[in-house]
């Protein structure tokens, strides 16, 4: 795991940072871009240090992580206002995490249901009996650019995570 500068908000608590990505339901993925860098808020799961995200099969993102596949994503909760007598001093409490990796695109249709099984588990807990096949995903095409999804993993290669918590009696 990387340092942070800000030392003093440096979280290296893993079991934290686990449960804080096991249970955050949107991460921003970062991509280079075809002028300007290029973020875009994602529905994710993490599973066995890696993060999992699905989406159309068409579009700029698909397009730019095939490009370059060097992401940046971000994902933070904001746990309010911290107050202080001095406005210099009002803050604001949260938690976040900064992954460093390179995004693929799962080409095989097993891991790709798998990692779809996941992320539908984990937003939609126990909604559905059957899981998710390799044959559906070879088979679904999307009605509105009739590709098949795009399931994406991040493999890390850098992480830090940082968090700012309200003092006792501030807020």
């Amino acid at each position: 795991m990387e340092r942070i500068a800000y030392r003093e908000r440096d979280c290296r608590d893993t079991v934290r940072i686990d449960r804080f990505l096991g249970e955050e339901r949107t991460g921003i993925v970062a991509v280079g871009g075809d002028t300007h860098p290029y973020a875009v808020p994602v529905n994710f799961v993490w599973h066995e240090g890696a993060v999992f995200f699905h989406g159309m099969g068409s579009g700029k993102r698909v397009r730019l992580l095939a490009e370059n596949p060097k992401v940046c994503f971000t994902v933070f909760r904001d746990g309010g206002t911290v107050l202080d007598p001095v406005a210099c001093h009002v803050d604001t409490s949260y938690f976040s995490v900064v992954v460093l990796g390179r995004a693929e695109r799962l080409t095989d249709p097993g891991q790709a249901a798998s990692a779809l099984g996941l992320i539908v588990e984990k937003y939609a807990p126990g909604r559905f009996s059957q899981s998710i096949s390799a044959r559906l995903v070879e088979r679904y095409r999307s009605s509105l650019d009739h590709n098949p999804v795009a399931v994406h993993r991040i493999t890390v290669e850098g992480l830090t995570a940082k968090e700012n918590r309200i003092p006792p009696g501030g807020g």
